[in-house]
């Protein structure tokens, strides 16, 4: 699926899109915040984040706004939301959801590793985990968010911005899953007046 190149939604759609995730059963696919102190070292560890590219404080105060623009707008959030493990997903998740508010999924890692040069049948095999993944309804009128990587350009949900958000209807069991709208930072903010 490729997807096309991350357009912020007018205020008119941003709006309506907003909207429809009060009703809930959507998926929030987010980028971390911009992360920018440190690298990732070859062969880095997944506990010890000097080993990692980290949030920088713009992404800190990015995942903050994150979280309070999602409760000013009152759209409904399934807790704990869930990360990828490497520390500025967690950080992201921390800073806009509270400690006590996320998973640590191992999973998410397998989006970062699209980035990494792995062959065709092995994207393909991500790929298709990823539809596994987002393809089940959340329940009770909320929406689940995940907190991970940015796709390569052209696959799966493609290049996502810093803090943007990819919105997924999912279509059930062995039904995949369709991108209704994307949102940057900036359109939430914009939408509840911040």
């Amino acid at each position: 699926m490729i997807s096309p190149a991350y357009a912020s939604p007018s205020s008119e759609d941003a709006s309506s899109l907003i909207n429809e995730l009060r009703k809930g059963g959507y998926i929030l696919y987010v980028r971390h915040g911009e992360a920018n102190v440190g690298e990732d070292q070859p062969g880095f560890s997944l506990m010890d984040c000097s080993t990692q590219r980290n949030l920088s404080a713009r992404g800190t105060d990015q995942a903050y706004k994150y979280g309070e623009a999602i409760r000013k707008l009152h759209i409904p959030v399934t807790l704990p939301v869930e990360s990828s493990p490497l520390c500025r997903t967690v950080q992201t998740s921390e800073a806009a959801f509270g400690t006590q508010n996320l998973t640590v999924k191992e999973f998410w890692l397998k989006i970062y590793e699209l980035s990494k040069n792995i062959g065709s049948e092995d994207s393909q095999k991500i790929l298709q985990a990823f539809t596994n993944e987002v393809e089940h309804v959340p329940a009770n009128n909320s929406n689940r968010i995940i907190i991970a990587h940015s796709f390569p350009i052209g696959i799966g949900l493609g290049d996502i911005p810093y803090m943007g958000t990819v919105v997924i209807k999912p279509l059930g069991i062995n039904r995949g899953y369709e991108v209704i709208g994307r949102l940057t930072l900036e359109d939430l903010l914009k939408q509840a007046n911040m």
